[in-house]
């Protein structure tokens, strides 16, 4: 063989090996961080509303390096249900979870985590779970998760400086001390999730992060606070008006700067992960998302008017205006998803499990109500559903379903006639212009596809399946 031909061959070896070597690393599973902030407004975040008085920089570089959702749905108005849809791919109308309750998913609802981990994924949660106590069929070793820490349900998650969390350790959940005077449970659990990726960087991961922030109770480290007050140790966002306390939640002479507080330690938190993941060289094989479980609360002193929490939308949690369920959601993964865009394709809580098991290569349940918005996030031509549905009976029922930018809302408590509201989201995103009255033959097409989009519920606490029409 002449020098030239073996010299040839060398660099053919040699770039042979190269293409197996990144065609492997190409092959490689990609890994997923799904962030969920607890009761986030819309307007809570710079990106969706310019004049929003905190900076949230962190959590809007996901946008920038990625994708920007502005008709991005919640499962529900409220915590555990909206969850529920997460998890297992399923609409209010089919869901077994449909409202807030320590009711725990059953061993028949698979969930997100569970598909992922039966696909190689290590799997971690930190945060709140909200779907099952231990030694339930919801604990969360059971649905999926390799680690966890936290929470186990949404009423001991309002104790941001709690004696006791929980944590899954040799396959069993345990509750861990906390010391309650000097440790802030939203540290701790970014903690464990920070050292998840770190010990998991060599093998694919699905962290799932539910964090409790900026749920009410209104508290944070005295640390946290001082920046938002001024030197006389007034707060920086007067007026204030002082919450005396009630039920679950402390007193909080300084809800503003409290709340503000809570965001800036929200967005920084998130900023920890961003910068782990860069740092390891994992950024180009990472999906990260980040969402809220439902609209901005007015609780324990939360002031959503004064925020302007849900920015042009209507409603706050609890309700079915698009306030209480369009949530923010921002997406990237370098190289698979355009950096830099906004998007107006209308998609839900209960797609996000055939999403994440396509991108993933992992098999999706066939009985749910979600399908794929893989091409939504590459910015290519996207399916859409017919039509979104969400049920909520708290204080009376209340149901909207959206098709074509019509949304229909409906009202019915026991004992009443019901009543229906109509918008059209086009060019009424602050549904201000009830249309129901001039649109007789819409109202009564959006009431027949209402009626078909529930089931009855095999928990009767949430079943409104048979409510007169």
């Amino acid at each position: 063989m002449t020098k030239k031909l073996t010299t040839a061959f060398v660099a053919a070896s040699i770039l042979a090996i190269h293409t197996n070597a990144q065609r492997k690393a190409n092959q490689k599973k990609p890994n997923i961080i799904f962030i969920v902030a607890d009761d986030l407004g819309y307007g809570n975040l710079t990106s969706y509303n310019a004049t929003s008085k905190i900076p949230t920089p962190n959590i809007d570089r996901i946008g920038k390096e990625g994708i920007k959702f502005i008709q991005f749905y919640s499962g529900s108005t409220v915590c555990a249900p909206s969850r529920c849809a997460l998890m297992t791919g399923k609409t209010m109308g089919h869901a077994y979870i449909r409202g807030n309750s320590a009711e725990p998913i059953r061993e028949q609802d698979t969930t997100m985590a569970q598909r992922l981990q039966w696909n190689g994924y290590t799997t971690g949660m930190f945060g709140k779970w909200g779907l099952g106590e231990e030694n339930t069929a919801g604990s969360p070793e059971r649905k999926g998760f390799d680690e966890f820490y936290g929470y186990l349900n949404q009423t001991h998650a309002h104790d941001y400086f709690t004696n006791h969390l929980f944590e899954l350790k040799n396959r069993q959940i345990e509750e861990v001390k906390v010391d309650s005077l000097h440790q802030y449970a939203e540290d701790l659990i970014i903690g464990h999730a920070l050292d998840f990726v770190q010990d998991n960087k060599d093998k694919p991961f699905f962290l799932y992060l539910p964090l409790t922030i900026p749920h009410a109770e209104l508290r944070v480290p005295d640390s946290l606070l001082k920046p938002f007050l001024n030197t006389d140790g007034t707060s920086k966002f007067e007026p204030e008006t002082p919450f005396a306390g009630h039920n679950r939640y402390d007193p909080q002479p300084k809800p503003h700067a409290t709340f503000a507080a809570m965001i800036t330690k929200l967005d920084s938190d998130v900023g920890r992960v961003l910068d782990l993941v860069k740092k390891l060289g994992l950024d180009d094989n990472t999906y990260v998302f980040f969402t809220s479980d439902n609209g901005p609360h007015k609780e324990g002193g939360g002031d959503p008017e004064f925020w302007d929490s849900n920015g042009p939308l209507r409603g706050i949690k609890r309700d079915l205006y698009e306030g209480g369920i369009r949530v923010p959601l921002l997406v990237k993964a370098p190289g698979k998803i355009p950096a830099g865009k906004t998007s107006n394709v209308a998609w839900a809580f209960w797609d996000v499990l055939p999403t994440i098991a396509q991108i993933t290569n992992t098999p999706s349940p066939s009985n749910i109500d979600g399908i794929s918005f893989v091409n939504a996030l590459q910015g290519k031509r996207q399916k859409q559903h017919k039509y979104l549905y969400w049920g909520f009976n708290e204080g009376g029922l209340k149901e909207a379903l959206i098709k074509d930018n019509w949304k229909l809302i409906r009202f019915k408590s026991k004992g009443t006639a019901e009543r229906v509201e109509l918008y059209n989201l086009n060019n009424d995103i602050g549904e201000k212009n009830d249309l129901a009255s001039a649109n007789v033959a819409k109202v009564k097409e959006l009431k027949a596809l209402l009626a078909k989009a529930k089931t009855q519920s095999e928990n009767k606490k949430f079943d409104w399946s048979n409510e007169e029409l």
